[in-house]
């Protein structure tokens, strides 16, 4: 994220009833993984694929999109591939578990296409759940507030509200953030189980983005020692110069992930007085968000 001294309108505002519709549930159907990898085939690929991802697509959207269990002769009537190529593409995927294959020799989406799909689904119900909380704190604050995910040794910002002042900071929704130099990133990290949060600490580079970046694991686990006791974490200008964040973590659903959120703004505006402010905003802000997402998408509301 950058300073940005460009002015620009405030974004309208939206009461905590502005719930976005129809992100109020986790997608279960195993075609939703499927649709989301064939939404960047579709950008990156001939309409009639040819790379082996293109081919193994193909497949599952067949076997997914079917009403019932499938013949491998129906997959093949279905699609512009050799026999011998899409036995080998059923194979894959049998081994990757993305597709199973019964004693009758018909072919449905395997348990872990399955977890593709409501994982995603997960998320973009998350997104839509915290959107009026989001909105609610940027109300609070008029400062940039941010919701994202954890992804392996990273954060994915997933939505963001703009702040209505004249210097404000420019960032992206779908950008991706080191998680050992951010404030969202340290939040989620104390948030999982210790064994997990120490290998991941372990495998950073630990680049010096500013002369506050923590340098080492040893330093980073210290750190997450008071977040975990806290509750929220900092970013003091870690991963860009004259940034301060302010940030807590979020389980979702019912402990299946970790997200995080913050209020963002330049180091002139985020004086000590400031940062005690919000960090009360933030803990409560978290705290509603994870209280709704788990009594709207956690499993035993989805029977």
């Amino acid at each position: 994220m950058t300073v940005n001294n460009r002015s620009a309108n405030a974004p309208p505002r939206r009461s905590k009833r502005d719930l976005p519709s129809g992100g109020n549930t986790i997608a279960t159907t195993p075609s939703s993984a499927v649709s989301a990898l064939e939404s960047w085939t579709e950008t990156t690929a001939n309409p009639h694929p040819t790379g082996t991802l293109g081919k193994a697509l193909e497949v599952l959207d067949v076997i997914a999109s079917a009403d019932r269990p499938v013949r491998f002769t129906e997959i093949l009537n279905q699609l512009d591939q050799p026999r011998g190529t899409l036995h080998r593409q059923l194979s894959n995927l049998v081994a990757e578990g993305l597709v199973t294959v019964d004693q009758n020799q018909t072919y449905s989406p395997g348990l872990r296409l399955v977890k593709l799909a409501a994982r995603a689904g997960s998320r973009n119900a998350l997104r839509a759940v915290a959107a009026p909380h989001l909105m609610a704190l940027h109300e609070a604050t008029g400062e940039t507030v941010h919701l994202g995910v954890l992804n392996g040794l990273e954060v994915v910002y997933l939505d963001k509200v703009e702040s209505r002042q004249s210097v404000r900071m420019h960032s992206q929704v779908g950008n991706a953030s080191p998680l050992y130099c951010t404030g969202v990133g340290k939040a989620m990290l104390a948030r999982l189980p210790l064994e997990d949060a120490a290998d991941r600490a372990s495998r950073f580079a630990y680049v010096q983005h500013t002369p506050t970046t923590l340098a080492s694991s040893s330093l980073l686990l210290e750190e997450l020692k008071a977040i975990r006791q806290d509750g929220l974490a900092l970013d003091r200008e870690e991963h860009e110069p004259g940034i301060v964040c302010v940030a807590a973590s979020v389980l979702y659903p019912e402990g299946e992930g970790v997200a995080g959120l913050s209020v963002t703004a330049p180091a002139f505006r985020m004086g000590p007085d400031k940062i005690t402010e919000f960090s009360a905003l933030v803990r409560q802000t978290a705290q509603n968000i994870e209280d709704e997402t788990d009594a709207r998408l956690g499993p035993r509301h989805q029977e």
